[in-house]
Parts: structure tokens; sequence; C-alpha cells
């Protein structure tokens, strides 16, 4: 299997132009039959959208945002928001093409992320949600020093901007790392 890292990545902020690539690769990473093709699939917990034009753009536009686009051979193949939020940066939306899941170039995504963090905002940790059940998912951000903090927050029921739940139990678990 070819490495994510073995092609040129291009890292850069995402404009008003990327906002449909990027809703269909973030939808791609974790809904419907196209996203079991990798591993972040929530496809058997939540059906329907995982984000939404506005919603992006949303991102795009704020001030203290960036939804960093990751491109390879001219191709978005990956993306992560970055919010600065006081002492620490907040990480969301972060999304793979389901296609080149397991070659690293997560991993590469998130330190990317992480040093830019720390060099635009001069923050100490980066924090981020996750859905409490994602046992595989929290296990790989523990691996890259993320620690479970205990500390839930709901599952927006009933507004389907965020999907439709299969189970009654969602929640969302904050993650933290100290930046070093």
């Amino acid at each position: 299997m070819e490495s994510a890292t073995d092609t040129a990545l291009t890292f850069r902020d995402a404009t008003d132009a990327d906002v449909d690539a990027l809703v269909a690769l973030v939808d791609s990473a974790y809904r419907g039959d196209a996203s079991r093709a990798g591993w972040t699939t929530e496809a058997d917990i939540l059906q329907g959208q995982r984000t939404d034009p506005e919603a992006v753009l949303e991102v795009v536009k704020s001030p203290d945002s960036r939804l960093v686009t990751v491109e390879r051979e001219g191709r978005i193949v990956a993306c992560c928001q970055l919010e600065h939020r006081g002492a620490y940066a907040y990480f969301g939306m972060f999304a793979v093409s389901p296609a080149l899941q397991g070659a690293g170039l997560g991993r590469t995504v998130l330190t990317e992320a992480e040093r830019r963090a720390r060099e635009t905002w001069g923050v100490d940790e980066m924090h981020m949600t996750v859905i409490s059940v994602r046992e595989d998912l929290i296990a790989w951000y523990e691996r890259r020093g993320y620690r479970r903090t205990g500390r839930m927050t709901p599952f927006p029921y009933g507004d389907e901007r965020f999907g439709i739940p299969q189970r009654d139990d969602l929640q969302f678990e904050l993650l933290v790392k100290e930046l070093a």
C-alpha cells in the first residue's frame, strides 16, 4: 500500500470555493456506505449528514478559526478545523478520505494541526470532543497523547444537522493534549 506521505501534501486554509468538496469529504469519511472503506465510519451509530455547506462556510469565515485543507496532487484528501479559544485550540471537523485511511495521513494532519495551533496562537493545549462510544477512535487519539477527561456534553438529539442517531446513548467526551 502506498504511504499517504509518499506524495507531497499541501496544507492551506480553505476558501469559499472549497466548501462543496469539503462537505463531500467529511460526509464520505463518516457517513453512508462510502465511509465503510475507512475505519472512522459512524454509519452504524449515525445516519444522515455529518456537516453541511453552511457549517463549513461558517468555519471558513470565522476570524478565530481555520479550516486546514490538505491536498495531494491537486485533490483535497483531508481537512481539520482549528479554532482559537483563549488558552487552548479546539480541533474538529477532522476528515481523511476513506481510501487513504490507515496509511499515516491522519497522524500527519494531526501533527501539523498541533504545530499550527502552537505557532499561530501560542496555545499550550488542544481540545476536541469525540462521541464517547467511539472507543477505537478515542484509543487512536490516546496513542497520540490525548487524554480522556470524563467530561461529557450531550449529543444534539433532534437536530438533523448533526445526523440521525441510531442509538440513544450518544454523548461527546472532551479529550485534551498538552502541546509541548
